[in-house]
């Protein structure tokens, strides 16, 4: 007998966002302390709902950013690991990792491994995808901008314009 790993209406979504900043990773990592903080120098939350933890980013803390909740489950001085915990329909991990390339080259990488079910799956495609990938887009710009003194902006989509009116 045959079993698929899969139900109908399940995916697998692998989401990977990289950016290469012309910086040594030892600037990188100071902003990476920040995250989550009130003087947060990575999170976009002057355009995104802020994260927040009321535990601070430790393993086994619980929190996240609007209607997105997880927890975290690995955290080092250069990457941090979170499994979702909502909204229902998601299950799986997502992952922040700054990778020295060389001594003046940094690689932001972020990265959403997870199943969802038929709800997460509408959800998904219809919204949380195309939020999600300007939001990690923007906080990518904001490192950029921190680190290198220029000012990038990622432009929106018409449809993510369309969701934060419809949604706010």
């Amino acid at each position: 007998m045959y079993h698929s790993p899969f139900r109908i209406g399940q995916m697998k979504i692998l989401n990977v966002h990289e950016r290469v900043i012309q910086q040594p990773i030892d600037r990188v990592t100071v902003l990476f302390k920040s995250l989550a903080t009130k003087e947060d120098k990575i999170w976009p939350q002057e355009q995104w709902p802020p994260m927040r933890f009321k535990e601070g980013l430790k393993e086994g803390a619980v929190g996240g950013h609007g209607p997105i909740g997880y927890e975290v489950t690995y955290r080092d001085s250069n990457s941090i690991k979170f499994r979702f915990l909502k909204p229902n329909g998601f299950k799986g991990t997502h992952a922040l990792v700054f990778k020295e390339i060389s001594s003046q080259e940094t690689l932001l990488k972020h990265t959403i491994d997870m199943q969802t079910t038929v709800i997460g799956t509408l959800m998904w495609a219809i919204a949380i995808r195309w939020l999600h990938d300007a939001l990690i887009e923007d906080a990518f710009d904001k490192v950029e901008n921190q680190l290198t003194g220029s000012n990038k902006i990622t432009k929106w989509n018409a449809w993510v314009k369309l969701l934060r009116t419809v949604l706010k």
